[in-house]
């Protein structure tokens, strides 16, 4: 199991869960309706905040607090 994503702690409401690709615990990445194959490490578990669309993202949702 991964350590929970700062947008699920932070309580974002684009958040959905935890994807397995392959079915198991190994590829497991968060993922949002702004990330729908991942979420980037960078806003998962680094310092970026997400108020801004990211340069190579293919929407424009950003973090919104619940």
């Amino acid at each position: 199991m991964i350590m929970a994503p700062h947008c699920f702690k932070r309580k974002c409401r684009h958040y959905r869960g935890i994807l397995q690709p392959d079915g198991t615990e190994a590829t497991e990445v968060p993922y949002c309706d702004a990330f729908p194959e991942g979420i980037p490490n960078e806003i998962a578990y680094g310092d970026n905040l997400h108020t801004r669309p990211l340069a190579d993202q293919e929407n424009d949702i950003v973090f919104e607090k619940e």
